[in-house]
């Protein structure tokens, strides 16, 4: 019945509509969205893979002209909009404008590539990289591992000047600003390495800008006027800051000349590096250790870089190494092992061969780190058991899981549920996995469904739930076409949980969300601005259906402390025109 594709990015035709709502064509008796000057716009590759290209207009296919090669290799839309808002912080509005791609602004001005100049940074982007205002205030440097403030030593890597702004490499920092702090930096790679931006940020700060990146999400790529928005929550902390992550993907290069040669490829005859790029670069930085990941994956990383240098003969290609976390609770004696048994029939498959072992009051935690994908690691929050593919998706902070599962259970229901004559009782998980929300949400519904696009998380799904003991959980592949036709639940008693890859939902999944109208939404999302963006959709609503949605609270969710990332979570409440 079910074949569940996930969601693609909104077609031009869902835009076109919604601009021409902008324009004066609306459809409520007071304008939803704002002339805001990221107004819903298409994602670019980096935000939005799939997005739908721009109709070429010409007869013949027209050569790329700079401004067009330019934004193919530099242009990212959240990046562009925080460097636009901070040159009209210093210009004045009339002075801000689309340039003529034909008119190309002056570039004498610009330092060469490759030298070495100052810099003041003046706030931090979305991206995790600082600001810098150039001399006359009209070009943006892009300043990586800076805080606002800082007095830095940059190298021009690029520049972008149709775009307003140069990217830069960190050399050094010359006068630290008031948010610096060196000392909380915990790795030696940091301010190389591309997978950390905020090490030399305090925590409390770190949560504040991240507090503002769903602010100017929500800004920037709802195009909703204030009044719909409501205030962003404070960030919701992570327990851990460094040792959080439960999964690590290292990679190495094939031996160099092979990688577009036809003819036959040879091994390596010396080990490459092992780890992450370096930032703004193309090249492996070797990473020894990394001190964000678990200390069974860091444990799991050493041993791993030596398989891969005691057999680098055999080798004629790249690989990326998985390392993810894997927890057996073992009953100690005299314990009633509940639900540790059933780790005990799970095969966790290939691992690193190392173990570390933790004594908890009722069981011992054995940690393994597990290396083939296909193998199974094995999670638990709090008293829940979650067995999934390795190399599936799963939440990579299991730390912060108690407490987020916790908040969503907390607000899955509306006050007074209980005393409504038609209470919310049934739940549908429209971007399930192997059932993280299904499951701990479970207990607070009469029947749950969750679905997904992949079957092998369909699989482990089903089996987490039995292990759970969870008779009324069902879980099945859906197809985008057919998910709510075959919902068996009443809209009006039900919860919609939605939790879509980066690219967020599709254009027919919101329109079948807006036919089907469940009472309530919880929108978890590890991108904010193609949440934004969906929200904005919901809050727009179909008035020929007399229906739109109204947001009740916003707040962040700190998975990856130390990076610019995070996780937004929207409540929203069914209503009508």
């Amino acid at each position: 019945m079910f074949a569940f594709r996930a969601g693609l990015s909104l077609s031009r035709k869902h835009y076109t509509s919604i601009l021409s709502l902008r324009t004066g064509h609306l459809v409520h008796s007071k304008p939803l969205l704002s002339h805001r000057p990221y107004p819903i716009a298409p994602f670019s590759s980096t935000i939005m893979p799939n997005s739908p290209k721009s109709p070429d207009t010409s007869a013949k296919r027209r050569k790329k002209t700079k401004v067009d090669r330019e934004k193919s290799s530099g242009f990212d839309e959240v990046l562009q909009a925080d460097i636009d808002n901070l040159l009209r912080k210093h210009k004045p509005e009339s002075e801000i404008g689309v340039e003529d791609a034909s008119t190309p602004p002056p570039t004498s001005s610009l330092p060469e590539t490759f030298t070495e100049i100052e810099v003041k940074v003046a706030e931090i982007s979305s991206t995790g990289d600082g600001l810098a205002l150039s001399e006359d205030a009209n070009h943006v440097y892009v300043v990586p591992f800076t805080v606002p403030g800082d007095k830095a030593l940059v190298k021009i890597v690029r520049h972008f000047p149709r775009l307003s702004y140069s990217l830069t490499d960190f050399l050094k920092v010359i006068e630290p600003g008031p948010q610096r702090n060196d000392a909380g930096i915990g790795c030696q790679y940091f301010g190389k390495c591309s997978g950390c931006q905020l090490q030399m940020m305090p925590y409390e700060d770190q949560l504040a800008h991240k507090k503002r990146i769903v602010e100017k999400a929500y800004a920037n790529f709802s195009g909703l006027i204030p009044e719909l928005i409501p205030a962003v929550d404070n960030t919701f902390p992570s327990p851990l800051q460094y040792g959080y992550r439960t999964k690590l993907t290292p990679h190495f290069a094939g031996p160099g000349g092979n990688r577009r040669s036809k003819a036959p490829k040879e091994p390596h005859k010396e080990v490459p590096p092992i780890g992450f790029c370096y930032k703004n670069q193309r090249r492996d930085l070797d990473i020894e250790d990394c001190p964000l990941g678990t200390d069974i994956v860091r444990k799991g990383l050493k041993s791993e870089r030596k398989k891969v240098a005691e057999n680098i003969g055999k080798y004629t290609k790249g690989a990326t190494i998985l390392l993810r976390e894997s927890t057996a609770r073992l009953p100690k004696d005299g314990v009633d092992p509940g639900s540790t048994i059933k780790d005990r029939e799970i095969e966790v498959g290939e691992d690193s061969g190392d173990v570390i072992q933790i004594e908890r009051e009722k069981y011992t935690e054995e940690k393994r780190c597990v290396t083939d994908p296909n193998g199974t690691s094995v999670e638990y929050i709090d008293d829940y058991f979650f067995s999934n593919r390795a190399g599936a998706f799963f939440q990579n902070n299991n730390s912060i899981l108690s407490g987020f599962t916790d908040y969503i259970r907390q607000l899955a229901l509306p006050k007074n549920n209980q005393e409504d004559p038609k209470p919310i009782k049934y739940l549908l998980d429209a971007y399930s996995g192997s059932g993280l929300f299904t499951i701990t949400l479970s207990p607070l519904f009469k029947s749950s469904l969750g679905v997904d696009v992949a079957g092998d998380s369909i699989v482990s799904a089903r089996e987490n739930a039995r292990a759970n003991s969870l008779p009324n959980t069902g879980f099945a592949a859906a197809d985008a076409a057919t998910l709510f036709k075959d919902v068996p639940y009443p809209p009006d008693q039900t919860l919609l949980v939605i939790d879509p890859p980066r690219k967020g939902c599709s254009d027919d999944f919101l329109q079948q969300l807006l036919t089907f109208g469940p009472r309530r939404v919880v929108y978890v999302s590890c991108n904010v601005h193609t949440q934004a963006r969906d929200v904005a959709v919901m809050v727009q609503g179909d008035k020929e259906k007399n229906i739109r949605f109204e947001i009740e609270s916003i707040r962040g969710f700190d998975f990856f402390p130390q990076t610019g990332h995070v996780e937004g979570v929207a409540i929203l409440n069914k209503t009508t025109f």
